[in-house]
């Protein structure tokens, strides 16, 4: 499809899922490559709802045992980040003592990781590291490291592969962007 209609909004085909797939192929390659014979067993942490397909995509292609937990931030409504990051939901197990992979959709201004970096700090993980599907640098000013990052995209609105518009267009295997002719 070149073109989608989600409320209000129209998007236009961006990245196709064969791109997308090559990228997390990439990503867990690296992760592989300083776990595979760590004798670790990291905490993979989905920040829900976005990443779950991302972290179900990165978790097949990992060959180490790893354990699954979540969490669920938010900052968006509709397409802008209210500056506020909210805990939805909780983590959904303890981190005391354990790496913690955070595995996140979309990094754009760094706040949502920032303050999750700061709560599983809080809650005394050992050691934590943020791979991300998407990154858009040219918002991101913190200084939290990014470990892990599949891909890099411009300061647009996207949807699709996860990522969503007011609930919707999570579902689209492809990646979407913001028409605004």
């Amino acid at each position: 499809m070149q073109k989608i209609k989600l409320h209000d909004k129209v998007f236009r085909y961006f990245i196709p899922n064969e791109r997308l797939e090559e990228a997390i192929d990439r990503v867990a390659a690296k992760i592989n490559d300083d776990y595979r014979d760590s004798g670790t067993v990291p905490i993979l942490l989905c920040v829900l709802n976005g990443s779950i397909l991302f972290t179900a995509e990165l978790m097949k292609r990992l060959e180490f045992d790893v354990d699954l937990m979540s969490i669920k931030l938010s900052s968006y409504v509709g397409t802008s980040s209210t500056g506020d990051v909210r805990t939805e939901m909780g983590l959904t197990g303890d981190v005391t003592g354990k790496e913690v992979i955070i595995v996140e959709d979309i990094v754009d201004t760094g706040r949502t990781i920032e303050n999750l970096v700061n709560i599983l700090q809080a809650r005394r993980a050992s050691k934590v590291k943020v791979c991300t599907m998407l990154l858009k640098p040219e918002m991101y000013k913190k200084d939290v490291k990014l470990d892990y990052v599949a891909m890099e995209i411009p300061d647009d609105f996207i949807v699709g592969f996860g990522l969503d518009y007011d609930g919707l267009g999570r579902n689209y295997k492809d990646i979407y962007i913001l028409d605004n002719e």
